[in-house]
């Protein structure tokens, strides 16, 4: 399994899959063909679909600058394309086409060249594939999670993590000072401020929670919605659950930044074993790859901020995602808007529901982290494509009915 740095991306939104993933594979690109004065890019499936809605003309247009790029919106896909999100890169040089390339961006920002093996053995840290193997090698060597990572990823593993919660601090923060409308036809109101400003006048104390938590999740996500930066956990679209819910925590529970970062390690865990054995990609497997997968990262952590045994984590990590199954990626108009903004919010409130569940119910489950995963997976390919980014059903299709 691949280090858990591959879960955290820090760049700009709205979309890992559909501007982060087609930026890396036009730097590429434009680096190994730096002998072309032009480019096209021809876009497929689910970037064809929603690409403009998601920005991946304009990240394109910005990559490539100060060369020209033509940025076509394939009405038809290849017949051999293996992934929704497919593009082809063409390099021209004074009319004549000198180069072509096809990636596939899978989501989270990674990115699958065609006809080029991914290096298995450099990007491989962990021996573990599955969270059974995980929990196996823990016991018979009586070390917790934390002390799991450290031995695979080494002490400075750590320093990377307090970068990646420095980074999702600034985004709460960004989020929370600003107001206005984001960008596209929606007409979007920033809502985290607001929300924020609530919290002192209000008299019932079990709101609270909710309250505070929303307005991070709603601060994350409308950064990522009006193209700030941001850090995948594991998409730009769910970048709000994980930390609304460790910011939240940070405070409710007195966490240093050393405390908060073993947590992030904890949850980059279960993502990357969602990222290797599933899906992580909207497109492939509906929104349940997306924010279920970062519920269940969000209920992780808050696992291993309350203390909470190997099993235990594991179980909160399981309930937070088996009841996202089947949960489908519909964006209206393909903006990372509605309803992707508030979906951050509930899933972030779910996470601690599932942590809190975990800890009185982990001796009588029957179903571990390893069977939703497969379910997951099998679920977003059994899903009608309609349902998976394209915005063609769901809520994107009842909107445009305005009914």
């Amino acid at each position: 399994m691949r280090s858990i740095r591959d879960i955290y991306k820090i760049g700009k939104g709205p979309s890992s899959s559909h501007t982060m993933g087609p930026a890396f594979c036009a730097e590429q690109f434009l680096e190994e063909h730096p002998e072309a004065d032009s480019f096209r890019a021809i876009l497929y499936g689910s970037l064809s679909k929603t690409g403009k809605g998601h920005g991946t003309d304009r990240v394109l247009v910005d990559t490539f600058a100060p060369k020209a790029v033509e940025v076509v919106f394939s009405d038809t896909d290849p017949a051999n394309m293996k992934h929704p999100n497919t593009l082809d890169l063409v390099a021209f040089k004074e009319g004549n086409e000198i180069a072509r390339q096809r990636y596939e961006s899978i989501g989270g920002g990674d990115i699958v060249v065609e006809g080029r093996r991914r290096k298995v053995v450099e990007d491989d840290v962990y021996m573990e594939n599955s969270f059974a193997e995980i929990k196996q090698f823990c016991t018979f060597r009586y070390v917790d999670l934390v002390q799991y990572i450290e031995l695979n990823e080494g002490k400075e593993i750590w320093g990377f993590l307090k970068t990646v919660w420095k980074a999702m601090q600034n985004e709460i923060h960004e989020g929370l000072s600003k107001e206005g409308m984001l960008p596209g036809p929606l007409h979007v109101h920033r809502k985290a401020k607001f929300l924020h400003e609530q919290v002192p006048q209000n008299k019932h104390a079990e709101l609270v929670e909710s309250q505070l938590v929303c307005s991070y999740a709603y601060a994350c996500s409308e950064q990522n919605a009006d193209n700030g930066i941001i850090v995948t956990a594991p998409t730009c679209g769910s970048c709000g659950v994980l930390p609304a819910v460790l910011y939240y925590l940070k405070d409710k529970r007195n966490l240093t930044d050393d405390q908060i970062v073993r947590c992030l390690g904890v949850a980059g865990l279960f993502g990357e074993l969602a990222k290797r054995n599933a899906s992580v990609s909207g497109a492939e497997c509906g929104c349940q790859a997306e924010v279920g997968v970062a519920c269940s990262m969000a209920a992780a952590a808050a696992g291993q901020a309350f203390g909470y045994t190997i099993d235990q984590i594991e179980y909160a990590a399981e309930v937070a995602l088996e009841h996202h199954l089947g949960l489908t990626c519909d964006p209206i108009c393909g903006l990372v808007q509605i309803p992707c903004i508030e979906r951050n919010a509930v899933a972030a409130m779910r996470a601690l529901n599932a942590a809190n569940i975990a800890f009185f119910l982990t001796g009588t489950r029957n179903i571990s982290y390893d069977m939703v995963l497969k379910s997951m997976y099998y679920t977003g390919l059994d899903m009608n494509q309609r349902y998976r980014e394209t915005s063609e059903g769901g809520l994107a299709k009842a909107y445009s009915r305005k009914g």
